[in-house]
């Protein structure tokens, strides 16, 4: 017999517009730690890999130890609600990654543990606006004892154990000391997939610029497809060479000022001219070669102008100022004790340029270095302190896969950047353990205050304090309970080495972090889920309407 089955009537839900308390807390609680959990792993020295899938999928898959890196992948979840706590951290972690570019898995696991710790407190009846009061206080004692650890990074050796203390990689922990030795903080330094397995490394001497020869037929060192001119004079511009009788000027002040070697700066050369080139070259004792104005905007190319010719002595020619080649005298060319050129750099070695000028034009962009917010424009001063402090090297990082490659490239950078910070702010005793020791700072403050909310914060805090030395334990295979015992009855500045499994002091083992980047992590940590603690109220957008012009 046949039984007609009940019609169903679906289930639709549909997402309020406005969610309220106690749903907000218990809703973003699920993202922050959806994103904190896929993070927690890569802490420590004895990290394990987080795969991101790729599309299409039959690529191999990202593999990231790097917390700022894999928040950024996680773009969405599937419930609104939840999403709307995973991209409040996501976008935390992330500003701190592009500001110091470390410290994220700490952040991570101190947000998570004061988000948790506070929710149950609100929960209980207590006041989320005095509790976050309270915990910005408490920051600021951090911050302030963190300050009072710092010890200077003022050798290879340290360079190396801070290398090492990101890295965990002996090998590229040893050429990132050698390298940042040489090259200091401001050094260019540039990091490619390597041509073998192994890593290799080459210093550069001088400074140089993107923008290579205008053309092949300028190569005049066929096997190293180079150009290369010893005591040689240089025209800075960034005009568009199209017509021959604009190159006369500068061929006629170049021989008046008995130059035999020079290279032309300029955004565009045509065939022509660069026909007169050769021609020049064959006729006369006089060698000439046209390279591309580096950059490609005309704020780039107009800064790059303006350091080289703090280099070489040299005077710009700007087209958006009117100037024309015209102009050209002999005092015009900027000089060096060697130029160089291929196809993609031009370089320039031992400028004669004047020492004063150089120091002003330095300290000109450390300040705007200091002051600047935005990290694309801070790597933009940076770069330029480099490149007048002359000192370059570029980092080749082999491997078996091309995921293997990727992954030790992104490490490399990290490391480097992680150097840079530690050579300006120092380090500070590793391993989670100068974040403890904060916790007896906090103490002091605390006194006597008998305010519940205090109280609560200080707790809250105590035990953020905990949450990297913790993590890395367990990430290592060790229970943490015994062995921060070990650490409270240890001498200041002893750590656990978990690679040997026995408290060392920092200064001989080399386990530090860099004080800046702890800083940033416990200010960005405590401060975000202080701020994510008061928000009781979700609001959800509906996806606008797609508007299309009409025909």
């Amino acid at each position: 017999m046949n039984r007609r089955r009940k019609p169903t009537i679906p289930e639709f839900k549909q997402k309020p517009g406005v969610l309220f308390q106690p749903e907000v807390h218990l809703r973003m609680q699920k993202g922050i730690n959806q994103i904190v959990d896929a993070i927690r792993p890569t802490l420590g020295p004895r990290p394990r890999l987080v795969a991101v899938e790729k599309i299409p999928r039959a690529k191999s898959p990202e593999l990231l130890d790097n917390g700022g890196l894999i928040a950024r992948r996680i773009i969405d979840l599937k419930d609104p609600d939840e999403n709307m706590g995973a991209m409040f951290i996501r976008g935390a972690l992330w500003r701190l990654y592009e500001k110091v570019g470390d410290g994220t898995a700490s952040a991570a696991v101190m947000f998570q543990s004061v988000f948790n710790q506070g929710l149950r407190y609100v929960a209980a009846g207590g006041n989320s606006m005095l509790l976050r009061g309270y915990l910005e206080e408490g920051l600021k004692v951090i911050l302030a004892a963190l300050d009072e650890m710092v010890t200077p990074v003022t050798s290879q050796e340290m360079l190396r154990r801070v290398a090492l203390s990101v890295c965990y990689d002996d090998e590229l922990a040893q050429i990132m000391g050698e390298i940042f030795t040489l090259i200091g903080e401001f050094g260019i330094l540039q990091i490619q997939s390597g041509r073998s397995r192994v890593i290799e490394r080459e210093f550069i001497e001088g400074s140089y610029w993107s923008g290579g020869l205008h053309s092949k037929e300028m190569i005049r060192d066929i096997p190293r497809q180079r150009t290369h001119f010893e005591n040689a004079a240089i025209l800075l511009s960034d005009m568009e060479i199209q017509e021959t009788d604009q190159i006369v000027p500068v061929l006629r002040a170049a021989v008046q000022a008995q130059i035999q070697s020079l290279f032309i700066m300029a955004s565009q050369v045509s065939d022509k001219v660069q026909g007169v080139m050769a021609v020049n070259q064959k006729a006369n004792s006089l060698q000439v070669v046209a390279v591309k104005t580096p950059g490609l905007r005309q704020d780039d190319q107009m800064m790059a102008l303006e350091d080289l010719a703090v280099l070489t002595g040299g005077h710009c020619f700007f087209k958006a100022t009117g100037d024309t080649l015209d102009k050209v005298t002999p005092e015009s060319f900027g000089i060096a004790r060697k130029i160089w050129a291929d196809m993609n750099y031009m370089g320039v070695v031992g400028g004669k340029n004047d020492p004063l000028l150089r120091r002003e034009q330095i300290e000109k962009l450390r300040r705007g270095y200091d002051l600047a917010e935005e990290p694309e424009m801070r790597k933009r001063f940076r770069d330029r302190i480099g490149r007048l402090y002359s000192g370059a090297a570029a980092l080749w990082m082999g491997g078996m896969t091309e995921s293997e490659i990727n992954v030790r490239k992104e490490l490399a950078q990290r490391t480097a950047d992680t150097l840079r910070v530690a050579i300006n702010k120092g380090v500070v005793v590793g391993g989670g353990v100068s974040l403890l020791e904060c916790q007896s700072a906090l103490r002091a403050q605390m006194g006597d205050n008998l305010d519940p909310d205090a109280q609560a914060a200080y707790r809250i805090l105590k035990s953020a304090l905990e949450a990297p030395f913790r993590t890395i334990l367990s990430n290592a295979g060790y229970t943490s309970g015994a062995i921060l015992d070990m650490i409270e009855q240890a001498n200041c500045g002893c750590v656990f080495d978990v690679l040997t499994g026995e408290v060392v002091e920092a200064s001989q083992s080399g386990i530090y972090d860099v004080a800046a980047v702890q800083k940033e992590a416990a200010f960005s940590a405590i401060q975000s889920a202080a701020l994510a603690l008061t928000i009781d109220t979700v609001i959800h957008r509906k996806k606008p309407p797609v508007v299309t012009e009409p025909d």
